[in-house]
């Protein structure tokens, strides 16, 4: 996948060490007198590093690299002592990285292993600000075809791209629908047509941040076992900036998913199927 990784100049690096510390996650070693970025997977690419470095030899890059391991960094700190966690969990906290800070949080109460931070002890600390944020599988409902009135097919919340966290039960092994928001309003058999039992994701490809839609939609690809991708947006031009989402977030991503497309029209009716 295509992720931001630092990048060492070996021609300036003098293999003081000083950037070894800033790293908790282990992705650096000083080898041959030089460091050494050891281990893609462990390297979160918020350059924490880089200010600790005094010939400026480190800077970030975007390529290709290994998806970023949050629970195997978890576990190789803790061979290396509650201070390295402690300054790990703190680093996803200053850089803004709830998703990761949760995930290492929840491994370790799965785990129960002793969390180094007082205020992470708690529970709650997992729960997200916003109640509307709060991850739930909805129980499955059966359905016939006959029912006289009509019944939510919803199996998850959230749904919104924005909230929904990279990694959930509901996504695995499931057909995520990408949908954008105007969708379900205009189509009036949604719930029956399309939502069914596939996991779904919402939002608008015009109004909300196309790059964070991007990179969202590379880690829940990433990091569930999605069975096939289907889009539907609505026929006016800006919505079919969802068709493009899509594309950049499966480029990076070596999983060949079949993507069907869907158009609906401002009347409510299905005008393409590719």
């Amino acid at each position: 996948m295509k992720r931001e990784v630092i990048k060492i100049d070996s021609e300036k690096c003098n293999g003081c060490g000083e950037c070894i510390p800033a790293c908790p996650e282990g992705a650096l070693q000083i080898i041959d007198g030089k460091a050494r970025l050891v281990n893609e997977a462990y390297c979160d690419g918020l350059g924490a590093c880089i200010g600790e470095c005094p010939r400026n030899a480190i800077e970030i890059e975007e390529r290709e690299a290994e998806p970023y391991e949050e629970v195997a960094v978890v576990k190789e700190m803790l061979n290396q002592g509650e201070n390295v966690l402690e300054a790990h969990l703190e680093h996803l906290k200053e850089h803004g990285q709830e998703d990761l800070l949760k995930e290492a949080l929840k491994y370790l109460r799965d785990k129960d292993i002793d969390i180094p931070i007082e205020r992470y002890a708690s529970d709650s600390e997992l729960e997200p600000s916003c109640p509307g944020s709060k991850t739930t599988e909805l129980q499955s409902r059966h359905y016939e075809e006959d029912d006289s009135e009509p019944s939510s097919r919803l199996k998850q919340w959230p749904v919104q791209l924005k909230l929904v966290p990279p990694q959930a039960p509901f996504f695995d092994g499931s057909n995520l629908l990408i949908v954008a928001d105007c969708v379900p309003f205009a189509y009036g058999n949604f719930h029956t047509d399309f939502l069914g039992e596939n996991s779904i994701v919402v939002g608008c490809p015009k109004l909300d941040d196309a790059e964070f839609y991007v990179d969202k939609l590379e880690k829940i690809i990433e990091r569930n076992r999605i069975e096939k991708i289907k889009v539907v947006h609505m026929e006016v031009p800006c919505c079919f900036g969802l068709n493009k989402i899509v594309e950049d977030a499966l480029k990076s991503n070596e999983k060949n998913l079949e993507v069907e497309d869907i158009t609906i029209s401002v009347e409510g009716e299905v005008k393409t199927s590719d």
